[in-house]
């Protein structure tokens, strides 16, 4: 466990904001003891405090070495993996439907057959019963 003072920047071991040390709770009879870490976040504009375990924390990576990762290793899609996200992006740009396109019924589509089904119905066409 690191040793952490207000002031810190910390996150979840499971993920979430970046949160400042408020303030380390320590043991009544045990300075060294640490028993909660009160900590502060913004969610927009609202302010958010919550305490937790110390050995739910780590230290938050810095800005700086955030920044020099990405730049770094920049994450390169492949080619057909871009076609499909370009095409969903397409997809979602298009312009709505005219509200009266929206309320009409799609086109009857053909009607699906199970696979021992149609076979039977191919084994009689060739027969030629039906």
């Amino acid at each position: 466990m690191i040793a952490l003072r207000p002031g810190d920047l910390v996150v979840l071991k499971s993920g979430g904001p970046v949160m400042t040390v408020d303030a380390v709770n320590t043991d009544i009879f045990d300075d060294d003891k640490v028993t909660g870490i009160l900590c502060a976040w913004f969610v927009g504009t609202k302010l958010e405090r919550a305490r937790f375990d110390p050995g739910a924390l780590i230290a938050a990576p810095s800005p700086e070495a955030s920044s020099e990762q990405s730049q770094t290793s920049p994450t390169e899609t492949s080619g057909a993996y871009k076609a499909i996200l370009d095409e969903m992006v397409a997809a979602m740009n298009d312009p709505a439907e005219a509200p009266g396109e929206a309320s009409k019924t799609p086109g009857a589509r053909p009607k699906q057959t199970s696979g021992s089904k149609r076979a039977a119905e191919d084994r009689a066409e060739a027969s030629g019963t039906h």
